[in-house]
């Protein structure tokens, strides 16, 4: 298991076929590909991978298929929890079994647990493996935030080694930032504030941005690490529009979108979503053509 999951973290897309199933051999492919450009990790299932799409037994064969094709380059985070914890530990149980890294802990949507609930819940979670588990905080999807407080609380468990912080509230992510100890991690859960979360102490972020310009985000968060606030701060604002721009629909749609425009073949995303429309899609366009797309892209 690597000692560090890495500083820029992609949240990888699940590429589909024609027929809809779960292109496995193009998401070794991606995966690959992602490593190449830039990426230090991989979150599987997650959001942006269409987790709740997806059935166990697809997410369990894509854990093992991905870490196969990627071995020690980097690490491979699933995301395996929703809101029943039950089926939460037994996904946990074999995402390790099949050779993950770590795990993705998202806050529970819909059933709205207190804040003691989310304690509960996460503990659970961590103590059913020997996996470091990444908390994730993300109340646009899930309507429910988790207090600094509580976040601070799960730090003290041996295993919970950090948080994905999506809650844009940035006294909130200070005050984690500050609070935790100092082997606990911050990634940023939003392109468009890790040059703000890693100037304040955060440690990286997990991007869906980095599907097309990894590259461009290491180096902007290589200027910030070096304390070149200027040239970090000049990078932010060149990648602000593409940071934002893969979000004027609901996520994954655009960044698939612009992996199927740069060559790179993803599919289709899962019902209920949907292609973009062509008023979507022309923006996109012009989005897309103002920057330098880093992916490799297979040949043959």
């Amino acid at each position: 298991m690597p000692t560090e999951i890495g500083r820029l973290i992609t949240a990888m897309v699940t590429p589909f076929d024609a027929e809809g199933q779960v292109d496995y051999e193009q998401a070794k492919r991606l995966a690959v590909a992602l490593l190449d450009s830039g990426s230090d990790g991989l979150v599987v299932t997650g959001t942006t991978g269409e987790g709740p799409a997806l059935s166990m037994d697809e997410k369990a064969r894509l854990y093992g298929e991905v870490k196969d094709a990627i071995g020690d380059r980097g690490a491979v985070i699933a995301g395996t929890s929703d809101n029943n914890t039950t089926a939460s530990i037994e996904l946990s149980k074999e995402a390790e079994r099949v050779g993950a890294d770590a795990l993705l802990l998202t806050v529970p949507a819909y059933n709205k647990p207190p804040q003691e609930g989310l304690y509960r819940h996460f503990k659970a979670l961590a103590e059913c493996t020997n996996l470091p588990g990444m908390l994730y905080n993300v109340p646009s999807r899930t309507s429910l935030n988790m207090t600094n407080e509580t976040t601070v609380r799960l730090s003290g468990i041996d295993n919970i080694i950090g948080i994905k912080e999506a809650s844009s509230d940035p006294v909130q992510i200070a005050r984690v930032i500050r609070d935790t100890p100092d082997d606990f991690r911050v990634w940023s859960g939003n392109d468009d504030e890790t040059f703000g979360i890693m100037s304040m102490g955060g440690f990286g972020v997990v991007s869906v941005a980095a599907h097309l310009v990894g590259n461009q985000i290491k180096q902007m968060m290589g200027y910030t690490l070096e304390g070149d606030v200027e040239a970090a701060g000049a990078e932010h604002l060149r990648l602000l529009d593409i940071f934002k721009g893969l979000f004027i629909v609901s996520n994954p749609i655009p960044v698939k979108y612009g992996l199927n425009r740069s060559g790179f073949r993803v599919g289709e995303p899962r019902l209920p979503l949907v292609p973009p429309d062509e008023k979507t899609a022309a923006q996109l366009d012009a989005l897309l053509d103002r920057y330098d797309i880093d992916i490799p892209v297979p040949t043959g």
